[in-house]
């Protein structure tokens, strides 16, 4: 039933497509005999237009991963309150964005920072394509401002990385030996519930595997502290942790491991995909130099153009 939904979805959007361009030659010909304005034939071509737009931009979006929903994490990077002010201001940017796009959004970990914002969060985006549309934001975000945090107003620098995985559901097969993970519980931290900081509701799986291509050792360490039942928060743990071992596994199959390897810079200068600089009014991509001026649009959320102008460039070399 899946494939026969999305099979029907791409014949609708060509048969928009098709009667949007059978319109427009009709507004050409009736133009011409006047029966129509020339503002009435410049709308035609812009709806027209924009539907063969969308439907190429959601023909970048045809991996096998991309349908899926998205796991985003969000690391603030060295610098203490700065850096972390500015992780909590891409948690607010991406959940905006969610909440526009009518995804389901969840916290599935945070750690707040010492004095502001947070040092890390770990967020749930449910939809179709929500990994699709959010696969390009992997990679250093930096921010230029004047802080409110130094006494002197200077313009300061921060950075922070965001991680894209896909969330995968029962559908598919994962396979994890129960061998190779142990688990912890700890009391969820916050305000709140009667639960809070009395029971160890929040959960801390560790996965110990060695990598097939290099034989090294490496770990997955994943926190959830969702829910405040210790049962719940299991069961969404694991889930997350087979998100993470189907995109390792999904990278390698797509030949993306160099890839993968570079998104994972340092968060430092040099090494960021995004810049946004308040004081400049200017949110530049540097992988494909589309750049807006509407900075507090872009922190509200508005971030479809720059998601697009990725998916338009690279996508096709996926």
């Amino acid at each position: 039933m899946k494939i026969v939904k999305d099979l029907k979805k791409w014949l609708e959007l060509f048969a928009d497509v098709q009667a949007a361009a059978e319109e427009l030659e009709l507004a050409y010909e009736y133009v011409k005999e006047g029966i129509v304005s020339e503002q009435e034939l410049d709308d035609t071509y812009t709806k027209a237009l924009a539907a063969i737009e969308y439907l190429e931009f959601r023909n970048m979006l045809r991996q096998e991963a991309d349908k899926m929903s998205c796991v985003l994490k969000i690391n603030s990077g060295a610098g203490g309150t700065e850096s972390q002010d500015w992780a909590s201001m891409l948690m607010r940017m991406y959940t905006r964005w969610a909440e526009s796009n009518g995804f389901k959004l969840s916290v599935s970990h945070i750690l707040n920072g010492d004095e502001a914002g947070i040092k890390t969060v770990t967020l749930q985006i449910e939809g179709d394509y929500a990994y699709g549309y959010l696969k390009g934001e992997n990679g250093v975000h930096r921010l230029v401002r004047v802080s409110p945090y130094n006494a002197q107003g200077k313009r300061m620098t921060s950075f922070a990385s965001v991680f894209a995985a896909p969330l995968v559901d029962d559908t598919i097969d994962i396979d994890i030996n129960p061998a190779d993970y142990t688990w912890d519980t700890f009391r969820s931290g916050g305000a709140g519930g009667q639960n809070v900081n009395k029971v160890e509701t929040g959960v801390r799986i560790r996965y110990n595997y060695k990598d097939p291509d290099t034989g090294e050792s490496r770990e997955i360490l994943i926190e959830n502290t969702e829910s405040r039942s210790q049962l719940d928060n299991r069961e969404n743990a694991m889930r997350l942790l087979r998100s993470m071992l189907y995109d390792i596994a999904f990278k390698k199959r797509m030949a993306e491991q160099q890839k993968v390897e570079a998104g994972k810079k340092k968060i430092e200068w040099g090494s960021q995909i995004r810049s946004y600089v308040f004081d400049d009014r200017r949110v530049k991509d540097h992988r494909t130099n589309y750049q807006s001026s509407d900075v507090n649009a872009v922190m509200d959320g508005k971030i479809d153009p720059f998601i697009k102008a990725y998916l338009m460039e690279f996508s096709s070399s996926e």
